[in-house]
């Protein structure tokens, strides 16, 4: 089975994807027939260099890089913000009443723009003694429609070629305002994914759905954060009734003592084909097809802020998505018997949902 799995990564990179560990680039948009045809049929990630500034001229490259003018047009709204002790939402971490790992969720408050921003800028990693969080400022319901609206004027309220070859508008558009302390695992979304960084870099580690088993998908008890403002300590709540969650096991980045654990215990992932690496600059956009299992980190821009705007397109569940099911419906090579295996999509309700897809980009 592993000699088998081994063939279908190499052949997907080979036949479609190329062997480096870049993905395309373009300079100029494609037209909705060049997307369809050479990116969304084939799910093929590409760059889009420079478009937002230079091809859609959206005026939020100039206006969003003042923080005085995002106060001023957002005095009155109330945006949700994400606070986590170390930037790792939607991530595993120890269940608080044992050894083993839980998928745990930020803890989620309404606060005004301007109180949102502070505390993003006041964000340093939680000792352990209280007192520190990480805040960002996001929410996957479509929240720049929901929550943003006065600066909808500053951006284009669809990618017209993506639109036009899909077939529809975006399900959602969503703002991301954080810093380099917010971190991303691996995980994948049902959509086709547009996603236009504004100020600042993203870092995305890409892999394509044919790698499923590299990610060790197990499902993990649910939990969330909750944070107390007057003693600044969070506390892990396991959720109840109880719910699983399938999560990607892999860190791609171990701290050094935990290294050489890693590699032995998820050796498809450390041992195969490297993740196409993607630095997302200011005014470009990538196009992340769906099911791909991406990572993600980044790095502000001089005001210390990342912000971001991503469309989310249904995918067409067809005959690629069925494909994918059945692949993951085969027992995982070297998968110790103990571990919860996947048969399908519908394993759990916490793989399923739509607008509300764990994420945290």
């Amino acid at each position: 089975m592993t000699s088998n799995l081994q063939n279908l990564w190499s052949e997907v990179r080979e036949l479609t994807l190329g062997t480096t560990s870049q993905i395309d680039r373009l300079h100029t948009p494609p037209t909705p027939l060049q997307f369809l045809r050479h990116y969304l049929s084939q799910n093929k990630p590409f760059i889009l260099s420079a478009s937002v500034a230079t091809t859609l001229q959206w005026p939020a490259t100039t206006l969003w890089s003042s923080t005085s003018y995002l106060l001023h047009r957002l005095s009155s709204s109330t945006v949700s913000l994400h606070l986590t002790p170390t930037g790792n939402a939607d991530s595993l971490t120890l269940n608080p009443s044992s050894t083993s790992l839980c998928f745990a969720s930020a803890h989620v408050q309404k606060t005004s723009f301007s109180d949102a921003i502070d505390a993003i800028n006041g964000s340093c990693k939680h000792n352990g003694l209280g007192g520190g969080f990480v805040a960002y400022a996001q929410q996957q319901n479509d929240c720049f429609r929901e929550e943003y609206g006065e600066l909808s004027g500053d951006i284009d309220s669809d990618v017209s070629w993506a639109t036009e070859a899909i077939g529809g508008l975006p399900d959602a558009v969503n703002l991301w305002i954080g810093n380099e302390l917010s971190e991303t695992s691996f995980h994948k979304d049902h959509y086709e994914n547009l996603y236009a960084v504004v100020t600042g870099e993203k870092h995305f580690l890409l892999l394509p759905p044919t790698d499923v088993h590299r990610m060790y998908v197990r499902k993990y008890p649910a939990a969330h954060y909750i944070y107390s403002e007057e003693t600044g300590e969070f506390k892990l709540e396991m959720e109840n009734p109880p719910r699983n969650v399938p999560w990607c096991s892999v860190n791609p980045y171990p701290s050094p003592e935990n290294k050489e654990k890693e590699m032995s215990e998820f050796p498809l992932y450390h041992n195969g084909p490297k993740p196409f690496e993607v630095t997302v600059k200011a005014g470009e956009i990538l196009y992340l097809p769906s099911m791909w299992f991406h990572h993600v980190r980044q790095t502000p821009d001089s005001r210390g802020l990342t912000i971001a705007v991503n469309y989310w397109y249904d995918m067409q569940f067809d005959i690629k998505y069925a494909y994918f099911n059945f692949l993951q419906s085969l027992p995982a090579p070297h998968e110790p018997t103990s571990h919860s295996h996947l048969t399908n999509e519908n394993a759990s309700d916490g793989d399923q949902k739509h607008i509300e897809e764990s994420t945290f980009l």
